[in-house]
């Protein structure tokens, strides 16, 4: 038969152990609220990517209507851009902001 060795038990006081639950707690807690910010963050980036893809689908309503323009968003003035060719890689701008 196996010896079974008697282990000594030996406690912390119940003032560290509180210290001890309480830290245990607020981490639980401080992950708790990341994983929170984090699945907002998410949402709100689909949000924002949302956004970002109306704007193009609306700014090539509008050249469609006006042609490429420079929109004050203050006013509603436009000016138009002067086409200018310059080969290949050419691309029309048309700015909001």
């Amino acid at each position: 038969m196996k010896k079974v060795e008697s282990k000594e038990v030996s406690k912390i006081t119940d003032e560290q152990l509180e210290v001890i639950t309480k830290h245990q707690k607020d981490l639980n807690k401080s992950l708790t609220n990341i994983g929170f910010l984090e699945t907002q963050k998410h949402s709100l980036l689909h949000e924002y990517a949302g956004i970002v893809d109306d704007i193009e689908k609306y700014k090539k309503e509008l050249e469609d209507v006006y042609g490429a323009i420079n929109i004050n968003i203050e006013d509603g003035t436009y000016t138009k851009f002067k086409k200018k060719n310059s080969g290949p890689h050419h691309k029309k701008n048309q700015h909001w902001f």
